[in-house]
């Protein structure tokens, strides 16, 4: 059965959700909106929810096949993107294997540097709040995740580390950094969720070292509409040669 919009559940910065008639369903909605800093900046990127839902879509399905268990269920439309309906844990797990953004500011380190084995930090997931870096102990103290999701979730980030570095790698990009959100279905199961986009993640082109992604928008360094495709056209051609 093909499913349709129902009610609009939440818009966010990226993305719309809507309901579906299974209520263990729902349809996320890719916008053209972009924001940097905690919303303060705020523009659009021509075309970016279709690239987005494109890119996301790929790599939630070369994950699977991986053993990395997703919200992904299917790409519906350019737009749209069937996905398991979880409640999110409000902890955003972040990998670095190199120095960059805020990290660099916080800590007075060198942009670039390596890290290995990569570098896991955690932020609370909370607009208001300007998503603040937290610890283990307070996940752990407040709730927000189990010592054994939180081991779960750990874990699967490194795994997705290591299984998409080597394909941005091939096609001449190095993954510098990336967040990762997930959720729990409805019998309490942890899966990876939200996207994985240009939005979320680092990407440096490995002869130039320039940056293909949001940072593009955040520093105003111009052409963030063809990184953006770029790297969609990049991983659309690596896909499509393995299919």
């Amino acid at each position: 059965m093909t499913q349709t919009r129902q009610d609009q559940i939440r818009e966010g910065k990226s993305k719309i959700l809507f309901s579906t008639k299974d209520p263990n369903q729902i349809i996320q909605y890719f916008k053209d909106d972009a924001t940097a800093f905690n919303a303060l900046k705020k523009g659009t990127i021509k075309n970016k929810g279709l690239i987005n839902n494109r890119i996301s879509s790929s790599l939630f399905q070369y994950l699977e096949r991986k053993g990395i268990q997703t919200h992904f269920i299917k790409q519906l439309s350019e737009r749209e993107m069937l996905v398991k309906k979880l409640e999110i844990i409000p902890v955003e797990v972040v990998i670095r294997n190199r120095a960059a953004g805020s990290l660099c500011k916080r800590l007075a380190i060198e942009k670039g540097m390596s890290f290995d084995p990569a570098l896991v930090e955690y932020f609370y997931k909370s607009d208001a709040l300007g998503d603040p870096l937290i610890s283990e102990g307070h996940i752990l103290h407040f709730r927000w995740a189990t010592a054994k999701e939180l081991s779960l979730m750990v874990e699967t980030s490194l795994k997705v580390n290591e299984v998409l570095r080597p394909v941005f790698k091939e096609i001449g990009l190095e993954l510098i950094d990336f967040k990762l959100e997930f959720g729990r279905d409805a019998e309490g199961k942890v899966f990876l969720a939200d996207e994985f986009t240009a939005d979320g993640c680092r990407l440096w082109d490995l002869q130039t070292q320039e940056p293909m992604d949001k940072d593009r928008f955040r520093q105003d360094l111009g052409g963030v509409d063809e990184a953006y495709l770029e790297v969609s056209k990049r991983l659309q051609n690596y896909f499509e040669a393995r299919l």
